[in-house]
């Protein structure tokens, strides 16, 4: 009879690891490795759409401005894509503009951004290239990406509590 090879742990960080939290760590550790090598498709697929000079914050709030096609508030982009550094998304959006892919309208005191055909045409090659080099490669079906996109949504949710938490100590 032939034995299991045993399970090694994959942890991060060893020194957070207790006995009954090393199963977080290496979650923790799939979270890092797949925010990065997202981040990483997100450019590559930008720049074989036709613009190399976005980078991934800049990336995620052109196609949040896209969405719907409806013009968005600075603080509408931080609430939907969970960014607590307004600036960081702001100084995104100047750039976006800058480069003639967003445009602000005044509506009342508040700007409403939303993309330009150019921006828009981007994000059509975007779509593009993803269907072509990222969706024709995927070995899942869409009941699980749903339940790890549930799976993701739930722990945000923990992680924003555990920041809660940790502000009030």
């Amino acid at each position: 009879m032939e034995k299991e090879p045993k399970q090694r742990k994959i942890v991060s960080s060893r020194h957070l690891a207790t006995e009954g939290g090393w199963q977080l760590s290496e979650l923790e550790f799939g979270l890092i490795v797949a925010y990065n090598g997202f981040s990483r498709w997100m450019g590559r697929c930008m720049t074989a759409a036709g613009n190399a000079s976005l980078g991934p914050l800049e990336i995620l709030v052109l196609h949040n401005l896209t969405h719907r096609e409806r013009g968005k508030r600075l603080a509408d982009v931080c609430f939907m894509l969970n960014i607590e550094d307004a600036h960081t998304v702001n100084y995104a959006i100047k750039k976006l503009l800058k480069a003639g892919l967003v445009e602000g309208e005044k509506s009342g005191k508040e700007m409403l951004y939303s993309p330009t055909s150019e921006g828009m045409a981007l994000v059509k090659r975007y779509r593009d290239v993803r269907e072509q080099c990222l969706i024709d490669g995927l070995n899942m079906d869409g009941d699980e990406l749903r339940a790890i996109a549930a799976t993701l949504r739930r722990l945000s949710g923990v992680y924003d509590q555990a920041a809660r938490a940790a502000s009030s100590l």
